[in-house]
């Protein structure tokens, strides 16, 4: 796949990912780096389960490999196209940086095609980067299922979820993909997305019992009950965009009228599984929201399924540089990045009083190594702005930064930060359930869940009371921007809620429209160099 100026400086880790510490025993198989639905040729060094895995130490290497995948999926996928398409990020050019042929801002402004750069790197990136975590996942089941052994239940029910949740993202993505199962080298055809979401569900479902409530220290990051019906509770909550076989559309979808496995529709559903989290025992609201995010994270008790990162660079996380200014951080292995940013009507949403507007870096800039103020590189101060006047001019401290996923500057490299990434917290848990309860008309049992995030963090501006049930779905579609910005929802939040085509800003178009307004956006094109390489697949309608 070809990488921007940009995204080489973590794309490099990412490739050697794969070669560190045994982790990746696996990476060779299946041509995980070209096309991984185009299973044609083995490569003279693959690993199989005839000619590998002879020992424990090799079984669980390559488990781990599963794991080890999802951090590329964090850093060239699902992520970065969840925010980057709304109204939560923007990575506007700045002189010569961050202009990349037009792709960054391609992808904000939902103008991308099958050919174009955005579709060429970030989502083809992201296909394969799920596609690798899919074969893997196939490979180890093989693997285990011949194997057999006292630990061989739990462990194919953790190598289930994983697969189960690669397959959540790429239909969220792309809709319908090839459904592949098994370790076979061949070209796969493209299923409907609703069968896709029945494979996710029964993986789930089956695999859920056998998983351990919590592991032990030496386990940490691995999945569990929890993080099984977590992903369980988010596909029935997005039921009604997740199952349709074709044709997508701007106006939303009510996941109370589809019915899902156990005689119940998806709202109840989505209710069910995220009580069982709720109710788990395992898991507690964090009183330090910012802990979630922090160095330190590892110990939160709120997080249900993270990826694991530590203080090395093919382990750890990027996310502080892609955002802070150059001078804000001036460590031996170079400076930040200084690209993402939000929009100023994402900021402004929220509240002084919120706690969580601590996420944000807006104002005078600080030296995240002596705390004292920093110029930009012409030697004036630099000051963060909320507007950004031109997205294709932007001055060096044009745009508020996130600062969600805080630096570590001891970190041994730009990609080294400790920050676990979540994909899911217990907060989630509580709005999927006010979501749902309130689309089933229970509108007083939602405004109870709901307060009881939002009142933890801006409890002098409570959430008023007598809703009507129109007025609760919006304040939840807020209260999760408030609560998720940055965490890889934003994108799916508002395709369920009709809002994904609607426009964002209108301060810093030059001249240009933000968004094409075109439905058939709502799911990415399938990367026109994945058709080519396997011509069993179809093209999603509109591209």
């Amino acid at each position: 796949m070809r990488y921007s100026k940009h995204m080489k400086k973590f794309a490099t880790p990412l490739l050697r990912r794969n070669r560190m510490r045994a982790l990746l025993l696996v990476a060779p198989l299946l041509l995980v780096g070209q096309n991984c639905t185009s299973l044609t040729e083995v490569p003279s060094d693959a690993l199989t389960p005839t000619n590998a895995f002879k020992s424990d130490a090799e079984v669980l290497a390559g488990v781990a490999a599963v794991y080890a995948n999802l951090r590329d999926v964090e850093f060239v996928g699902y992520e970065t196209l969840n925010e980057l398409t709304t109204d939560a990020m923007i990575v506007p050019t700045r002189g010569n940086d961050w202009y990349d042929n037009g792709r960054w801002l391609e992808i904000h402004r939902q103008t991308w095609t099958a050919n174009s750069g955005s579709a060429l790197d970030d989502m083809n990136g992201a296909w394969n980067s799920l596609f690798s975590g899919v074969a893997k996942a196939n490979l180890m089941i093989d693997v285990i299922q011949k194997a057999g052994g006292a630990e061989a239940p739990r462990t194919l029910a953790e190598l289930r979820t994983l697969r189960a949740w690669y397959y959540y993202m790429l239909q969220d993505m792309f809709g319908g993909v090839p459904l592949v199962t098994s370790t076979a080298l061949k070209q796969n055809p493209r299923a409907s997305r609703s069968e896709v979401f029945a494979f996710i569900e029964k993986e789930l479902t089956e695999a859920r019992p056998a998983l351990p409530d919590r592991w032990d220290a030496s386990g940490y990051g691995r999945v569990t009950k929890g993080a099984a019906d977590a992903i369980l509770a988010s596909l029935y909550l997005n039921a009604g965009v997740f199952n349709k076989t074709s044709g997508v559309n701007a106006t939303g979808y009510n996941s109370c009228n589809v019915p899902v496995a156990g005689g119940t529709n998806g709202c109840q559903a989505a209710i069910d599984a995220a009580n069982r989290v709720i109710n788990s025992g395992v898991y507690q609201l964090n009183p330090d929201w910012k802990q979630n995010f922090s160095t330190s994270n590892k110990s939160s008790p709120e997080n249900i399924f993270v990826i694991v990162h530590v203080t090395d660079q093919a382990l750890g996380g990027n996310f502080p540089m892609r955002t802070l200014h150059y001078n804000q951080l001036s460590t031996g292995w170079g400076s930040p990045w200084n690209g993402f940013a939000t929009l100023a009507e994402t900021y402004d949403q929220f509240a002084p009083t919120d706690d969580r507007r601590g996420m944000w870096l807006h104002g005078q800039a600080y030296s995240f190594e002596t705390g004292q103020p920093v110029k930009d590189r012409s030697g004036n101060p630099l000051i963060f702005t909320d507007t950004i006047a031109d997205a294709e001019k932007a001055s060096e401290g044009e745009g508020v930064r996130f600062n969600k996923f805080p630096p570590l500057p001891s970190a041994p490299s730009g990609n080294g930060h400790p920050n676990d990434f979540p994909f899911f917290r217990l907060a989630e848990m509580y709005l999927i359930k006010a979501e749902a309860l309130n689309e089933l008309g229970q509108t007083g049992a939602a405004m109870t869940e709901l307060a009881r995030i939002h009142n933890r963090h801006d409890p002098a501006n409570p959430i008023a009371g007598g809703l009507t049930q129109q007025q609760m779905r919006d304040a939840i579609l807020k209260e999760r921007l408030l609560e998720f910005t940055a965490e890889g929802k934003r994108r799916t939040d508002l395709v369920r809620h009709g809002k994904f085509l609607n426009k964002w800003s209108n301060t810093m178009l030059n001249g240009k429209q933000d968004k094409t307004n075109e439905p058939y956006r709502i799911l990415f094109p399938i990367p026109a160099t994945q058709i080519a390489a396997n011509p069993l697949l179809q093209q999603n309608p509109g591209y």
